[in-house]
């Protein structure tokens, strides 16, 4: 099953590259290796903001991260043209803001 296969079957259509909210490219590839910047959670089009702990519950967050997720597969394949040709995710980096007593 391809990539494509398995978004479909789960729903999920890739958004196109968000516009930079700064001065930065969405991706930079040199040779095989693509680097995306980062991504921030968005809601209806505008940034979803919360804490885990505070004013967000565990589902909500995990809502939000996939979100993210998703938003970062349209960006690396508006940088590849087929996320077919992806071999291998060497990084991954997430930052969540939480409470300090959050688990």
């Amino acid at each position: 099953m391809s990539v494509y296969d398995k978004l479909k079957e789960l729903g999920i259509t890739l958004p196109p590259v968000a516009a930079p909210a700064a001065a930065y490219v969405p991706f930079v590839q040199t040779g095989n290796l693509v680097f995306l910047s980062g991504h921030i959670a968005k809601k209806d089009g505008k940034p979803w903001t919360g804490q885990l702990g505070k004013n967000m519950a565990t589902e909500e967050g995990k809502a939000a991260a996939r979100a993210i997720a998703i938003d970062l597969m349209g960006t690396l394949h508006a940088a590849v043209g087929d996320l077919g040709k992806v071999k291998r995710i060497v990084k991954l980096m997430s930052l969540v803001n939480s409470t300090g007593d959050f688990t």
